[in-house]
């Protein structure tokens, strides 16, 4: 502990953000049972606190969820807003600390060890949560404590839209009375197998012998009981934005014609696309690159909604290279590169048509890796010439330049 005791770690989150943002673009809304999510076949995105009520929850059936709540509002109409809404949030972070991860779409841990030396650091964190409050009108919740996991779990007691701070030494007082469930990543069923042992509370686990816990759970058994301690990471995963995939394309021959150059960057979108997924991440910027056939090299990029669906990702860099391409310029080399990444979560694959389009290029993706990725790909790929199919390739994951 006494390492931790040094560390001082913030976890923000969003309250209910899809929820929120919708409410602010339909302020009606507020104070109603709110699903947001598909309709008919979809699922429960997120839902309001009101619509929490009657027992809805987050990936539940729509059908099941309006069964529960036949009053219940579904909406989705500010999808194309959730993005935005998430980059004001990071940057009214980033202006105001050096050191924080954007561990999802409404998600933050923020490293304040050493702020202490010039501000109260509970005030700071109390600040910033108040200045993302007014400044985009979102209910954010904080946990303020040593570790990561007390702070996620602070943040979750001080819902909805509060403020709470476990002090250094009182780890344990605020873990210890909790039931073993709140402990994140503690499902169902391993609840009813430490319970079928007698462990019912954290405090149950820290007096379990770690040997027996290990026999319980397996390997997990140390995290657990490291975690009953109040012991647990203060990592802060700096590179969430920094890293980038590209893939780029030399060719041979120098070429004017637009269908051929599209049919390349479907292949090149396909490619990172598959790359992007198999790393669990959505990207939230596009950029394309163009060598024309004198060496002189341009490029365009854009942030987009965060996604991994090559269908809207395929639409942006076509949508891109129109606006970048010099008509009849001879083209010597084309590249896309995804950057401003966030881990893939369960909540931003939920809306209508999402889940099956994930689930089809993740089918794919597993063709992929059993046959081959040149064997797998759009019809409309197949059409290139077979003198074409001979290209340089890159795929970088890099650090931005500094």
């Amino acid at each position: 502990m006494s390492e931790n005791k040094l560390r001082h770690i913030a976890h923000f989150d969003l309250d209910s953000f899809f929820v929120s943002v919708e409410i602010i673009n339909n302020p009606s809304l507020k104070g109603k049972p709110v699903l947001v999510g598909g309709y008919e076949r979809g699922v429960v995105a997120a839902c309001s606190y009101e619509a929490r009520k009657f027992g809805i929850h987050s990936a539940m059936p729509m059908k099941k969820a309006m069964q529960l709540c036949p009053q219940a509002i579904i909406t989705n109409s500010s999808r194309d807003q959730y993005s935005k809404y998430s980059r004001w949030v990071t940057d009214i972070i980033a202006s105001k600390v050096p050191l924080f991860e954007k561990a999802s779409i409404d998600e933050f841990y923020i490293d304040l060890s050493g702020m202490d030396k010039f501000f109260g650091v509970s005030q700071y964190a109390k600040e910033m949560r108040e200045t993302i409050r007014s400044e985009t009108g979102l209910p954010i919740s904080c946990g303020l404590s040593s570790a990561r996991f007390i702070s996620k779990m602070a943040t979750n007691e001080a819902k909805p839209n509060g403020f709470l701070e476990i002090p250094h030494g009182k780890e344990k007082d605020f873990l210890w009375p909790m039931g073993i469930e709140k402990i994140n990543g503690v499902g169902k069923q391993t609840e009813q197998h430490l319970k079928s042992f007698g462990i019912y509370t954290i405090e149950d686990i820290a007096k379990t012998p770690k040997e027996h816990l290990e026999k319980i759970v397996g390997k997990w058994g140390e995290s657990l009981w490291n975690k009953s301690q109040g012991i647990g990471s203060t990592a802060i995963a700096t590179d969430w934005e920094q890293k980038s995939m590209s893939h780029e394309n030399t060719f041979d021959t120098h070429y004017t014609d637009i269908d051929f150059l599209h049919k390349e960057l479907v292949r090149l979108t396909e490619r990172t696309a598959y790359s992007l997924r198999a790393d669990e991440k959505l990207t939230g910027c596009i950029t394309v690159k163009i060598r024309y056939s004198d060496f002189e090299t341009t490029s365009r990029q854009e942030t987009v909604n965060y996604t991994a669906l090559d269908d809207i990702l395929i639409a942006k860099v076509k949508d891109l290279f129109n606006k970048l391409y010099q008509k009849k310029r001879p083209v010597r080399l084309l590249g896309v590169r995804f950057s401003q990444f966030i881990p893939m979560t369960m909540q931003m694959s939920l809306f209508e048509n999402n889940v099956e389009k994930l689930n089809l290029y993740k089918a794919v993706d597993d063709i992929k890796d059993r046959f081959g990725a040149k064997l797998v790909s759009k019809a409309v790929t197949f059409q290139l010439k077979e003198n074409d199919n001979e290209f340089t390739t890159k795929h970088n994951k890099k650090k931005k330049a500094e």
